[in-house]
């Protein structure tokens, strides 16, 4: 069949004005600017800047993380802000960033440091602005997840060694806050180890919990519900989480022991409720119980509870020696005093949202490590960090309905691939976009949004 969409041919030239691409993610420049994570930055990184340097380091940085939220996996990808200097301002050169990133790696307890203190202060402010889209804005809970991956590497870098997945590259512990099923998740800390690192080091799960709490506002640290995979059920961890004073909640994945295997074979069918599914209705095929009082945990922290899951496997799936009566075994530990079994399996559950946002930092510069030092690749960690931080934040306070959902990559096909054309006049800059553009109703209304967010002064 003859195509008659197009009856012309096309001819190509590089020879436009005033046209720009990539800009939605002028979207992202007014979420530094309301958030005031670019003057956090230049502030926190202004003594890597040398006497009569052009470019401010806190710049640089946030160039990068934009060029990470827009795509880009590498250093060099920068290029693209620099070509639009009108929407981007003046961007760095290549070897100039290089420089930056070693001078950063070579001090890295303070540049890490200043990092985080600048991410920390935007993270206050950006949840002020978003008033009830906040995470814990009416009091409930802020669920903080940790999980591990593997970033594959495929040549020689500095401590990427075999991981437990027979992969070879590196084992990074990743901290997200989630923003509820209405919204997304913002990472809080990105903890950078060795490939042979263990998935249940205690003293890692740790760090990473300090790292993400010295993130959040200091109001909102009381309300904070640590969920992990079985790789957090550790003496050590939950040791430390109970600690007096500390006042965490946690909901932890529980290894079941040949005790619990044993408790679980005691107890009645009719001990057992039905599970919940997303919408808190009954979900076919699962059962939760407690079995908490059929065990001994004089060792374990005080108020742990302890609450099994039990349901068929799908269709196809291969059982395993823990299942029985062609029923799949999970369970897990929390501090939770009063709510329902069924309530609280159903809100551990949900701790599987962060493999979603694993996704997206994967897809947003963690998928490929592209220096050769360790401490460099720890300070890319950072910037992916707050890359995923500004597409969450300019969603939280831009976005609403399903948008505030999109990953990364649909945010990108969406918003912030769209093309415009810059017009001067009025002493004004304009950017139009193209009336045709499916999503350009979207851009414009979040533009409106943020505009009418105060900027700190």
């Amino acid at each position: 069949m003859k195509n008659t969409a197009v009856s012309n041919k096309i001819v190509v030239s590089a020879d436009g004005r005033g046209i720009v691409s990539q800009a939605g993610g002028l979207l992202l420049v007014q979420t530094l600017r309301v958030t005031g994570l670019d003057q956090g930055l230049s502030a926190g990184l202004a003594r890597w800047r040398k006497p009569r340097a052009v470019h401010d380091p806190g710049k640089i940085v946030a160039d990068l993380a934009l060029t990470l939220a827009l795509g880009g996996d590498c250093l060099a990808d920068i290029a693209m802000l620099r070509s639009q200097g009108e929407l981007y301002g003046l961007v760095a050169s290549d070897p100039t960033v290089s420089r930056l990133v070693d001078a950063l790696a070579a001090d890295p307890v303070r540049a890490l440091k200043a990092i985080r203190a600048a991410r920390a202060m935007a993270r206050e402010r950006a949840w002020a602005l978003a008033g009830e889209h906040a995470p814990g804005a009416e009091g409930e809970p802020i669920p903080v997840d940790i999980d591990a991956t593997v970033v594959i590497s495929h040549s020689e870098k500095e401590h990427a060694t075999a991981t437990w997945k027979k992969t070879f590259g590196f084992h990074p512990i990743a901290v997200f806050a989630d923003h509820g099923p209405a919204g997304n998740g913002e990472p809080l800390a990105m903890l950078l180890r060795p490939g042979k690192a263990g998935s249940n080091t205690a003293a890692d799960h740790i760090e990473a919990t300090r790292l993400a709490l010295a993130q959040l506002p200091q109001h909102r640290r009381r309300q904070v519900l640590i969920r992990t995979d079985s790789a957090g059920g550790t003496h050590e961890f939950l040791d430390w989480l109970t600690k007096p004073g500390r006042r965490l909640r946690y909901s932890v994945g529980f290894t079941i022991t040949d005790d619990i295997q044993h408790a679980i074979l005691q107890i009645p069918e009719k001990a057992w409720q039905q599970a919940c599914d997303a919408d808190g209705a009954a979900r076919p095929g699962a059962w939760v119980t407690e079995i908490t009082g059929m065990l001994d945990l004089t060792t374990w922290p005080k108020g742990m509870r302890i609450i099994v899951r039990r349901e068929r496997p799908h269709p196809g799936a291969q059982l395993r020696f823990t299942d029985i009566d062609g029923h799949r075994f999970t369970c897990f530990a929390t501090n939770t005093k009063k709510d329902r079994p069924a309530d609280l399996e159903l809100r551990h559950r949900r701790r599987a949202r962060c493999e979603d946002r694993i996704r997206g930092a994967k897809d947003t510069g963690l998928r490929n490590l592209p220096l050769h030092d360790f401490t460099q690749n720890r300070i890319w960690c950072e910037i992916v960090a707050l890359a995923c931080e500004l597409l969450a934040w300019m969603q939280m306070l831009a976005l609403h309905g399903d948008a505030r959902r999109w990953e990364p990559k649909r945010l990108r096909l969406r918003l912030f691939t769209c093309a415009g054309r810059l017009v001067h006049g009025g002493r004004r800059l304009r950017l139009r976009l193209a009336a045709s553009w499916p999503w350009a109703h979207t851009i414009t209304t979040a533009h409106t949004r943020l505009h009418a967010l105060p900027a700190p002064t």
